[in-house]
């Protein structure tokens, strides 16, 4: 399981930076306070350590592939799955012909897809693990070029020493962003706006 450390004002505040970062809820994370913290003239950041729950012994890939299997008939929707796991999370890959139903524009319904199918397995699992859907390698073009465009608006931002914005996306492509750059030089990622309107905000390290 993907682990961080991160460093805040308040523990609070790392919580939240890892909630962005790991693209799930509080309740889903493990918290380990490293440092809680000082205000005043000896102020010192908080540290924690966050990473998911870890998942149970049951049969993740076979309840959930019975689930989309289910969905998809459900949808009227013929299509091959392919399920694949790891230490990190479970990989969910739908193939077939003409399936542009299941992406939608922008991906907003492959979106809401995935949200469907984490809350389903998540419901039937009584536990949570990181998991992944794609139709027809979408979602992989998808990140790729995530990642790339965040390494330019990195690139800019050093250019032109002002903080730049991302258009608003959902959570688990903040994520991305944030990956992309956690290693950059010079460069903080942060997320700012509420709800449909939050997005990614690239500015140079103080």
């Amino acid at each position: 399981m993907e682990e961080l450390e991160i460093a805040a004002k308040s523990i609070e505040e790392a919580i939240i930076e890892a909630e962005e970062k790991l693209g799930l809820d509080r309740e889903q994370l493990v918290i380990e306070v490293i440092k809680k913290g000082r205000k005043g003239i000896f102020k010192e950041q908080a540290v924690i350590i966050a990473k998911p729950r870890e998942d149970t012994e049951k049969d993740i890939a076979g309840i959930s592939l019975n689930i989309v299997e289910e969905l998809l008939d459900l949808l009227g929707v013929s299509a091959v799955v392919n399920i694949t796991m790891d230490s990190e999370a479970i990989t969910i890959e739908i193939e077939g012909e003409d399936l542009g139903i299941l992406i939608g524009r922008g991906g907003r319904t492959l979106s809401s897809l995935k949200y469907i199918i984490r809350a389903m397995v998540g419901k039937q699992l009584d536990t949570w693990m990181p998991l992944n859907v794609d139709v027809c390698g979408y979602q992989k073009k998808r990140q790729e070029h995530l990642q790339d465009l965040a390494k330019r608006m990195a690139e800019q931002v050093k250019l032109r020493h002002s903080t730049m914005t991302l258009e608003p996306m959902p959570a688990d492509e903040r994520r991305l962003v944030h990956l992309a750059l956690v290693d950059y030089p010079d460069i903080t990622t942060y997320s700012i706006g509420e709800g449909k309107n939050r997005k990614v905000a690239i500015s140079i390290t103080q």
